[in-house]
């Protein structure tokens, strides 16, 4: 019997659209201890959604007989981020949060694929979860140490019912290799994952400009003070 070894090619087929999204100028700011808290908690309430939109999915089609086998417990993040949410946006967090545009796109995208073709959330599932399971837990003590946090604001990272994280990665690995899939289907799951990381990409990118525009307000308000500053000088002296 020859081995197919889905995950393996899912991983390869992913590998350059991994890379990229590493190296948005969001995530390379975030590496480098970049991080504030206006950029960051639009990044959860982000997320919010978008995990909302996948969990919500992921149940509706559990019955699935490719997707269900991969609705795995420990790994849904929804009770979390609403924790996270509660402590960034306080009591009334759910009037308070909206999904950037870029989020909202990804939502939609996860939410076509659930009503289209439900096979297709597997790739989603696989470029969030297992992303969380590895640089994910990088990111945690990042955040924590940029933005002065204890034990709260950071539910997202945290995996309690998962003690191993390199043996709930084999597990899901081993999953992924023996789903009844032909390689048509496995094709069509690579394709949508490397969309998924494209999704990803542009919500940071959108994060990254929308941070950079506070800033923007305040030089352009010090640059007009100062040249009306310099113009007054001139009057006066004349």
């Amino acid at each position: 019997m020859v081995e197919v070894n889905f995950a393996k090619q899912l991983k390869e087929g992913t590998k350059k659209s991994h890379t990229m999204a590493e190296n948005t100028s969001f995530v390379s700011s975030f590496l480098k201890g970049v991080v504030d808290e206006i950029t960051y908690r639009q990044l959860i309430a982000n997320f919010y959604f978008i995990y909302h939109a996948l969990e919500s999915e992921m149940n509706l089609h559990k019955d699935h007989e490719y997707v269900g086998s991969i609705s795995l417990d420990g790994l849904p993040r929804h009770d979390a981020l609403v924790n996270d949410c509660k402590y960034f946006y306080g009591y009334n967090w759910k009037d308070t949060i909206r999904p950037t545009e870029q989020a909202q796109r990804y939502v939609n995208r996860i939410h076509e694929v659930g009503n289209k073709t439900p096979e297709l959330l597997i790739a989603h599932h696989y470029t969030r979860y297992m992303g969380d399971l590895s640089g994910g837990q990088i990111l945690k003590g990042i955040a924590q140490k940029a933005l002065n946090l204890r034990d709260v604001g950071l539910e997202f990272y945290d995996f309690p019912e998962i003690e191993d994280k390199k043996a709930f990665k084999d597990s899901y690995r081993s999953i992924i290799d023996n789903l009844p899939i032909d390689q048509s289907t496995m094709n069509a799951i690579i394709t949508e994952a490397n969309f998924a990381f494209r999704l990803n990409m542009y919500m940071f990118e959108e994060i990254q400009g929308n941070a950079a525009t506070p800033l923007i307000k305040i030089l352009m308000s010090y640059f007009k003070d100062f040249v009306d500053e310099m113009t007054y000088s001139k009057r006066f002296r004349k």
